[in-house]
């Protein structure tokens, strides 16, 4: 059972340990993997940006049927970058130009322009309400007043991401029920919305110490804990809950794919890097050719989602090869230390118990 300082997280999401799964993108979440941390007794997330609007309300169906315990849905609240939206046929060519040796190199034709470049968050949060799932969590940005109050009238709790003090006091003033702490050391994108996030690198560990500070809502740590000791750690430093992402990933129940996993739990995860060459937004992975490629800036990147979208186009063929050389591996750089492959086996080191 959570401790007396843990009542702020557990007793705001009806759960019983102070521990959420990190929300993961692009096909690495899954309705399994939200459904055993869940029934574990903490929050499962599902990180839902890149679903479709009217796959939102079946995914949430899903995901009640796979637990009946709270779980959350994560978006994206700014969903494309400045020229990301729609690219003129020239901009179109002059992206896509960076990519036409890797698309030779796997024998792909070059891909034509598509209708949109990823669903908007405008009518993806729509769906999300209406589907009314138990925890609305997000990141890159704050959701409109009417937004929050809809969650507030249907009884749905919010969590927003914050990488700096100014974030989490827009969080606050916003009305947003718990904030996460997102320390550089997380893997996966920095969710920075306030300033350029090569700006906020701020480790997890003194972000906690500042944001609990500066603001009263309570604080979730994410970045760098995988076992007891990073969530004694948070603790001690002010958080009421922790959030937990790369540990989750390299677990069987996730959707990344298997050399990704193995990657996590191997040698290659002593090496992570801060990168945008995968989305146009910063984020952290394990290193690989594509991320050296575009070490220093010597390669242009598209913005986000432009960038993403071309490399999707090659990540099943990628797969298919036994590649991971030019494929997205988010990792933290706590990574090093993995052992286990199951969520039940992580959950079970994070509270402390046997497995």
């Amino acid at each position: 059972m959570p401790s007396k300082s843990d009542t702020a997280v557990t007793d705001c999401l009806s759960i019983r340990h102070p521990v959420v799964q990190g929300p993961f993108g692009g096909g690495l979440s899954t309705v399994a993997l939200v459904a055993a941390v869940s029934n574990r007794g903490g929050l499962g997330s599902f990180g839902a940006h890149q679903v479709e609007p009217d796959h939102i309300a079946s995914l949430v169906r899903d995901l009640r049927g796979a637990t009946s315990r709270p779980f959350a849905v994560n978006l994206w609240v700014s969903d494309h970058d400045p020229g990301g939206l729609a690219p003129t046929p020239e901009e179109f060519e002059r992206y896509g130009s960076a990519f036409t040796p890797l698309f030779e190199e796997f024998g792909l034709p070059q891909p034509k322009p598509p209708s949109s470049y990823g669903p908007r968050f405008e009518v993806q949060v729509e769906a999300l309400l209406e589907a009314a799932p138990p925890v609305f969590s997000f990141v890159f940005g704050v959701p409109s007043t009417a937004v929050l109050g809809a969650c507030r009238a249907r009884g749905i709790v919010t969590i927003g991401a914050a990488t700096s003090v100014m974030e989490a006091k827009a969080l606050e003033a916003a009305g947003v029920d718990l904030i996460v702490a997102s320390g550089s050391e997380a893997g996966g994108h920095r969710p920075s919305f306030l300033s350029r996030a090569e700006d906020v690198l701020c480790g997890s560990f003194v972000l906690t110490q500042l944001l609990s500070r500066a603001v009263r809502t309570p604080i979730i740590t994410a970045g760098g804990i995988a076992d007891r000791r990073g969530v004694l750690a948070a603790h001690a430093l002010g958080a009421r809950g922790v959030q937990v992402g790369t540990a989750f990933l390299a677990c069987e129940e996730s959707g990344a794919p298997a050399p990704h996993r193995e990657s996590l739990l191997g040698a290659q995860s002593r090496e992570t890097v801060l990168t945008r060459a995968f989305s146009g937004r910063l984020a952290r992975g394990l290193r690989n050719r594509w991320t050296d490629l575009h070490a220093e800036g010597r390669r242009p990147i598209a913005p986000y989602p432009v960038q993403g979208w071309f490399l999707a186009q090659l990540r099943a063929a990628a797969l298919a090869a036994g590649r991971t050389d030019v494929i997205s591996l988010w990792s933290g750089q706590i990574a090093p230390v993995l052992t286990q492959r199951a969520a039940a086996a992580v959950f079970d080191s994070l509270i402390g118990a046997e497995s």
